[in-house]
């Protein structure tokens, strides 16, 4: 199950994330059981959720935790920053929506991660060829 908490202001296709998001982990081998919790951010919030946790002083677009130590179906959370996400597709030429999908895609590529360590990390969000 996909959870997407999004502030009303941040224009997004909640449908298209969910069929990426179902589609990536049926091709991953990853049960449908699990939750995934997709959360949008403005650079404020971002930057203090980096700084706690990351120790980096800036805010990144995409921050993703896993939660290896819950006993129950949460593989994770993708956090993604949308006024970078923004930003990012108007510098590539990108539309959001492919940018924001890209962002969401990296973030799983890390939690599959984390999951099985021999996975390859695949659609980085900052590959020059994307």
């Amino acid at each position: 199950m996909v959870n997407i908490i999004c502030p009303s202001r941040y224009k997004i296709n909640r449908t298209a994330i969910k069929s990426l998001v179902n589609e990536y982990l049926a091709a991953s081998q990853i049960p449908p059981a699990v939750n995934i919790n997709i959360i949008f951010f403005g650079r404020k919030k971002m930057h203090l959720i980096t700084l706690r946790y990351k120790q980096q002083n800036q805010a990144l677009p995409v921050l993703s935790f896993n939660y290896p130590e819950l006993k129950s179906n949460l593989l994770g959370e993708i956090m993604i920053c949308y006024p970078l996400a923004v930003l990012l597709a108007a510098e590539r030429n990108k539309r959001v929506d492919d940018m924001i999908n890209q962002l969401i895609r990296h973030g799983l590529d890390n939690l599959i991660k984390h999951q099985d360590r021999e996975t390859p990390v695949i659609n980085k969000y900052d590959s020059p060829n994307n």
